[in-house]
């Protein structure tokens, strides 16, 4: 269909991390950009461009303000998700990441949109219990990895799944959908949320670090990937964006340096970390504060998982963002926060 307004595109989570970036990326591209908010949150990380922004109060779970807004003929982009690793929040995570996102594919298939844009992750993957190869060999994992259900799975990861179900299922029912799964992601953003927890703690200048991998992806880096998917003729094809995969030490102490902060030295044994999270759990349900390790999360961060993340290049004349350049901007901007 041709688009009513040339150039337009409606964005789910905008106030969020990554959805933020996404909306100024199409404002820089000269798009008509307008997104949901909820007047009680506010616009977030858009305050300073809000005034540039058309805006529909409510959320994916009001099916009437989706309505007003996904207008025929435009490009969505679903990047809306609630991201967490406690099990009180197992409810509000289901109606957000599966209800919400089905709302919004039979919003779209209603209306007739050009094109959706799923922003997954790589947790909808599937963790597979390894099976065989050598010890402490990490397991690859890339868009062809069939869910399988496992203890390595987190609830989130469940969720984002199970949105994805419903994503595919708008594709077979005619939706135009291209969809991508990033890792972790870096980037400037609030400091006491999601990955940037982690510049925090190194500037705290904590002494733990975990045992495992972590897998990591520029913010910059999965906006532009999916804006230019978004912009091709490419439909119906998931895209893991992962720009590296190093030792959390090796990450930890490379913002360190950034930071010029002392890095962590002591290692946190899986076997310790396992034995801490009951702790952790009973300190919180008895101080009300949300806990800082749950059994999900100390599963994560001694894991050996590896996401290839070399379609993308393949397919589209892209590269990666070196980390050294990606931790200089975000301690830049960290500094002067």
């Amino acid at each position: 269909m041709t688009s009513s307004l040339p150039n337009s595109v409606f964005i789910t989570g905008a106030t969020g991390f990554i959805g933020s970036h996404i909306a100024r990326r199409y404002l820089a591209d000269g798009y008509i950009v307008t997104a949901l908010y909820r007047p009680q949150s506010g616009y977030g990380l858009l305050t300073d461009v809000a005034d540039q922004i058309t805006w529909h109060e409510g959320d994916v779970l009001d099916i009437p303000s989706l309505e007003t807004a996904i207008l025929p003929g435009i490009d969505v982009i679903h990047a809306a998700a609630i991201v967490s690793f406690v099990p009180k929040d197992r409810d509000r995570m289901e109606q957000i990441n599966v209800e919400g996102t089905a709302n919004v594919v039979n919003v779209c298939l209603n209306t007739g949109i050009r094109k959706l844009g799923y922003v997954s992750s790589v947790a909808a993957l599937g963790r597979p219990v390894a099976k065989g190869g050598k010890a402490n060999e990490p397991v690859v994992i890339d868009e062809d990895q069939k869910w399988v259900d496992s203890p390595n799975n987190s609830l989130y990861a469940k969720t984002k799944y199970w949105a994805e179900l419903e994503v595919w299922r708008g594709q077979s029912e005619g939706l135009t959908v291209v969809m991508v799964n990033p890792s972790v992601v870096l980037g400037v953003g609030d400091w006491n949320r999601s990955s940037l927890q982690l510049i925090k703690y190194v500037y705290d200048e904590k002494p733990f670090y975990p045992a495992g991998l972590v897998n990591y992806v520029d913010v910059l880096d999965v906006t532009d990937a999916l804006v230019e998917l978004m912009q091709s003729d490419i439909t119906a094809q998931r895209f893991v964006l992962n720009g590296g995969t190093i030792p959390y030490r090796s990450l930890l102490e490379q913002i360190a340096a950034a930071l010029n902060k002392r890095p962590p030295t002591r290692r946190v044994a899986p076997a310790l970390t396992r034995l801490l999270w009951p702790i952790e759990a009973v300190r919180a349900w008895i101080t009300g504060r949300a806990p800082l390790i749950t059994r999900e999360t100390a599963r994560s961060a001694s894991s050996l998982y590896e996401y290839n993340g070399q379609k993308i290049k393949q397919t589209l004349d892209f590269q990666y963002r070196p980390l050294s350049e990606t931790l200089r901007r975000i301690t830049d901007a960290f500094r002067t926060r």
